[in-house]
């Protein structure tokens, strides 16, 4: 029998610094929607979920998902990982695929490469964001349910249940893991196409302007090479912060 792939995103309007950045219109479409159309181009993957909250806040995003007809389950705003867990088993999944939707630029051919890497069957927890390669904003993290309900267990600290998979990160020892590594012109740990603050945007916003013309389903790669050819566009959000995972 195939083990159901369910890929969840976290999503909530909350984000301390830039609310509301999901539903944001880039080239015209919510962040969001961008996002789920690209994921939507995946072999694998039998359904998206959108993990939102319980806060009033996120009733915007639960607007959202009923009006474009995805799936959402809503939990706990700060016990992220318990929120993921009870979305991944809402959707019966087996396999469970891990975005935040702070990356409308994932590319579904990211997300194939793991899953495929997963179903080798060598290892339970799959990601391209253990040592960054790739530009942040690419993340990708496959793992399966019975990982999800091992780490759900076992998590104490309050930044391991907001960080869904931080657990992971600190006991590697206790798990088959695989980092995927970029190779060529996509190692560029330094670059951010993640959305975070308003020059993450305004960069974000640009690459999909550029780059949906030509092609909707445009590839990372692509991303990196316009920006190769147009460096200007990188002085937009070079002296953003990275936010430290200890900030929650």
């Amino acid at each position: 029998m195939n083990k159901k792939i369910v890929c969840t995103i976290e999503a909530r309007m909350g984000s301390s610094r830039l609310p509301g950045k999901v539903l944001m219109s880039l080239a015209g479409e919510p962040a969001l929607k961008r996002m789920i159309d690209r994921i939507k181009k995946s072999k694998y993957i039998n359904e998206i979920i959108v993990a939102t909250t319980i806060n009033k806040k996120d009733n915007k995003i639960v607007d959202f998902c009923k009006s474009y007809k995805i799936k959402f389950y809503r939990g706990s705003e700060n016990d992220v990982l318990r929120r993921i867990l009870e979305a991944a088993k809402a959707s019966r999944a087996k396999i469970v695929v891990v975005l935040t939707g702070d990356c409308p630029l994932i590319d579904f051919r990211h997300i194939d490469e793991a899953i495929e890497v997963f179903l080798e069957g060598k290892y339970n927890y799959i990601s391209n964001a253990l040592e960054r390669s790739y530009p942040d904003g690419f993340d990708v993290q496959v793992l399966s349910l019975e990982v999800l309900e091992k780490i759900d267990k076992l998590a104490n600290d309050p930044i391991e249940r907001v960080h869904s998979t931080y657990y992971i990160y600190r006991h590697p020892e206790e798990f088959k893991i695989k980092n995927i590594k970029a190779k060529g012109k996509m190692y560029w740990p330094n670059l951010r196409v993640t959305l975070d603050e308003i020059n993450d945007y305004k960069l974000i916003n640009i690459l999909f302007k550029n780059l949906l013309p030509k092609d909707p389903f445009f590839s990372a790669k692509k991303v990196v090479e316009f920006l190769l050819k147009n460096p200007k566009f990188l002085k937009i959000n070079q002296k953003v912060r990275h936010k430290k995972t200890e900030e929650g």
